[in-house]
């Protein structure tokens, strides 16, 4: 069997000009998890398909997700990404957007190695899901903007800017391995509420983990004043003292006092039990990913990787 990664690189771009496309095959080789086209892969072999069919679509995926971290990184104006420079800062903006625009082209280029009645279904949920990546990186960018966010508001942004690709990646595994139209739902929303409880959990983590954990520094969220579901909790349950010292806090942006300002408001996150909001959201969304992958029809032995991958992604301790 020819491997994801063997497979993900044959898909390079070598031709003229390069100075179009070394950007996005930097990119690519960057490395991650792969986790969406790995969860592809594995939709398949979950409804008796092969992972050799699912290649062209995993890629696909892979092409996609990366491109929209090139444009990502753009936005947020990040030096770095997995510990490397940025496309943009390597390259030069207008490059890294027009590579990213390449990269999204590819994607849908390696879609076209699948017969017309797959190609349809597979094009529905893709175009559908690279929409909904757009607007969860909008509303995201709203919210930095915006004086309150909501918890149902913050839900639908992570949702939508980071579960609905992991969940659409599993649903097209399944769509590929022609699996009944009702089971390869229950697999999109395993994987919708994988994704919700995942970033919920990486929430938690930037704050109260380790930077072993999350490869980011302890805190950073907190100085960036990202409304995470954890400062929204807190501004929510916070009484007016507390809240008081969260905006007091919030207003800081003095590098000198970064430090101080992690600890303040991870005191004030504590205190008004954000905390436990948060992680019962996460365990109420990794819970019901749980009952939509049993209702799948298949044997429940087939399902031990996916629920082992559920698993290893929400038990990263604290």
């Amino acid at each position: 069997m020819t491997s994801f990664q063997e497979y993900l690189y044959q898909t390079y771009i070598t031709t003229e000009p390069q100075s179009l496309y070394e950007p996005a095959n930097y990119m690519l080789s960057l490395g991650g998890k792969r986790l969406r086209p790995l969860v592809c892969l594995a939709a398949c072999e979950l409804f008796g398909g092969k992972a050799e069919q699912a290649l062209p679509a995993a890629a696909a995926v892979e092409w996609f997700h990366n491109f929209t971290l090139v444009h990502d990184d753009v936005m947020d104006k990040a030096e770095t990404r997995r510990g490397k420079v940025t496309v943009h800062h390597r390259y030069g903006i207008n490059t890294a957007i027009l590579s990213g625009d390449v990269m999204l082209v590819k994607a849908y280029q390696l879609l076209q190695n699948y017969p017309p009645e797959l190609l349809i279904r597979l094009l529905d949920v893709f175009s559908r899901t690279a929409i909904q990546v757009c607007e969860g990186q909008q509303y995201d960018m709203d919210f930095e903007t915006t004086t309150q966010v909501s918890m149902p508001d913050y839900l639908q942004m992570i949702a939508l800017k980071t579960a609905v690709l992991l969940a659409a990646s599993l649903q097209m595994g399944a769509i590929i391995a022609q699996a009944p139209t009702h089971d390869a739902q229950h697999l999109y929303d395993f994987g919708w509420h994988i994704g919700v409880a995942f970033q919920l959990q990486d929430d938690i983590l930037d704050t109260y983990g380790t930077e072993q954990q999350t490869g980011k520094r302890v805190g950073g969220d907190i100085l960036n004043n990202k409304k995470t579901c954890l400062l929204i909790a807190a501004l929510e349950k916070a009484d007016s003292p507390s809240k008081t010292e969260l905006h007091t806090w919030l207003d800081n942006q003095n590098p000198a006092d970064a430090e101080q300002k992690i600890a303040a408001i991870t005191a004030v996150f504590t205190r008004t039990n954000a905390l436990d909001t948060a992680q019962s959201l996460m365990n109420e969304h990794y819970q019901k990913a749980l009952e939509h992958l049993h209702q799948i029809a298949v044997p429940d032995q087939n399902k031990q990787t996916l629920r082992k991958l559920a698993a290893d992604l929400m038990y990263r301790k604290a």
